[in-house]
């Protein structure tokens, strides 16, 4: 895939460098300066400007993004089920319907409730911050 894109990258810029010669002799600087800007943009993937001037920051997203998945995965793995639905009707429960989740129960579920919020959130912020 990497390769592809630099082959596309290539096509893309090798009649962009030689029209830019081609045209430099006769055009004015604005549009020198224009073409070069355009042989610029072909040859870099667009990005944000958020990642442009903070990459540091988008780094920084994306770890706490990788972060937040590990810990809901490991969250999710350890809570307790309900046994509602059939396999709960016909096996039988001996809590009441009515009782909420344990102490600790109720902290972990209200937790991972923070860390999934936390996950949509970041995930969308990458998305939208470009890389």
């Amino acid at each position: 895939m990497i390769l592809g894109m630099l082959a596309f990258l290539a096509a893309t810029a090798a009649p962009l460098a030689k029209a830019s010669a081609a045209a430099s002799a006769t055009l004015n600087p604005q549009a020198q300066q224009q073409l070069q800007q355009q042989l610029q943009q072909a040859l870099n993937p667009s990005r944000s400007p958020l990642a442009i001037h903070a990459p540091w920051l988008t780094h920084a997203f994306a770890g706490i993004f990788i972060f937040s998945a590990l810990l809901l995965i490991g969250l999710l793995a350890i809570q307790t089920t309900k046994q509602e639905g059939l396999s709960g009707t016909i096996g039988g429960r001996t809590e009441s319907a009515y009782r909420g989740r344990f102490g600790g129960d109720a902290q972990i579920a209200r937790f991972t409730t923070y860390v999934a919020i936390s996950f949509i959130f970041f995930g969308t912020l990458l998305s939208l911050t470009g890389i």
